[in-house]
């Protein structure tokens, strides 16, 4: 038997893993030495910094991050330790792609956003920005992608995504390197921008200049940021929430689907790596969407079809109107709020989960209702 130290928001953890051995969880920002001195196995999010200053003179044998983030983990020092690694890629690009999509609805009736018309263009092309890539064009958005680390025909400029309508950000974080991503839209960046152009941040809070922002929309209010991730979380500015079209606590991230598939590969990395047979799997656990079920007829535009979808699976605006009513109290308790917004966070099930019927409509609406990834089916 193994013991296991772990955050205490990973979904299913003791389904998948109580025949391991003991769990002892923490509040994931709470972790410190004293608690994983004794464990074998670390299991975090991406609120938990691992480094020396958390392993150092522990038993710590394996440590898995149920995220697609590594940012937070000190991955040299782990190899110098010998200590294993497992992180969850991809575990969530569904999740972060739907958010993109119900943030795109929402502006359509905000901003009059005309999704026929406009550009979209994507910074980083990784597991998450090339399925928002992917899905955008399926749904005949025009998209471009920049990422200057992967070698790719079709990518643009930077300077071309700073010209499109819309620009969403999904980077990891770095200092360092050819290509840093921290405070990448800074003042002289941010400054570029028009007012009526669109910035979504779902990657990590520090790749915009939290500052600069603030300071264009007091200056330009009608430019719109939809921001999911934020410096100095979970102490965000207050100031610069109140201003954003739409402003969510980190939960792009954060359907159901998506956490419970980091939990499972992480489970896997860990069984492959101790010889141990990998006894479960998370259609075993997962519950039974709370909706299940749409329904159109003939009579039912596309447009509107589409957007009640959309909004009836995954409305950002009740995340965003969530974050609003936790900005008051002081700074502890605002921080305090912001993290059990995300603990307590309600089982957001993905498109797929839902069957959309469809009764003698024609093959547009089968074919865009199938580019967002819901189960299409004729009635």
């Amino acid at each position: 038997m193994m013991k296991i130290v772990a955050d205490e928001n990973i979904p299913l953890l003791h389904n998948f893993f109580s025949d391991i051995g003991p769990i002892e969880t923490f509040p994931g920002r709470e972790l410190n030495a004293q608690n994983v001195g004794d464990a074998d196995i670390l299991l975090v999010r991406s609120v938990t910094n691992v480094d020396e200053g958390l392993l150092k003179n522990s038993n710590v044998k394996f440590v898995g991050t149920c995220t697609i983030g590594m940012d937070h983990i000190d991955t040299e020092y782990l190899q110098q330790n010998n200590i294993a690694f497992a992180s969850a890629p991809g575990c969530n690009a569904t999740s972060v792609v739907e958010y993109v999509v119900s943030a795109l609805s929402s502006l359509t009736e905000s901003n009059g956003l005309n999704l026929e018309k406009i550009r979209v263009g994507v910074v980083g092309c990784g597991n998450v920005g090339s399925r928002v890539v992917e899905t955008l064009k399926r749904l005949g958005i025009d998209v471009c992608c920049n990422d200057p680390l992967i070698d790719q025909t079709g990518l643009v400029s930077f300077d071309e995504i700073l010209s499109c309508d819309v620009i969403t950000l999904h980077t990891p974080l770095t200092k360092d390197g050819p290509y840093p991503t921290h405070h990448m839209f800074n003042d002289e960046v941010l400054s570029r921008l028009k007012e009526e152009q669109i910035l979504i941040n779902t990657g990590r809070g520090a790749v915009v200049d939290g500052r600069a922002l603030k300071h264009k929309l007091q200056k330009q209010p009608s430019f719109t940021a939809v921001l999911d991730v934020w410096e100095s979380e979970p102490a965000i500015d207050i100031e610069l929430a109140n201003l954003v079209t739409i402003g969510t606590p980190h939960i792009a991230g954060y359907s159901l689907d998506g956490k419970v598939a980091g939990t499972e590969m992480i489970y896997q990395a860990m069984c492959r790596h101790f010889g141990l047979p990998s006894r479960h799997k998370a259609a075993q656990f997962i519950p039974s969407p709370p909706l299940s079920k749409l329904y159109f007829t003939s009579e039912a535009e596309l447009s509107w079809s589409m957007h009640t979808a959309i909004r009836a699976c995954y409305d950002v605006r009740h995340d965003h109107y969530a974050l609003m009513s936790s900005l008051s109290g002081t700074e502890v308790q605002r921080s305090q709020a912001f993290d059990q917004l995300r603990k307590s966070y309600r089982p957001r099930r993905e498109f797929s989960t839902i069957k959309v019927l469809l009764k003698n409509t024609d093959s547009s609406m089968h074919s865009q209702f199938k580019a967002l990834g819901f189960n299409v089916k004729s009635a």
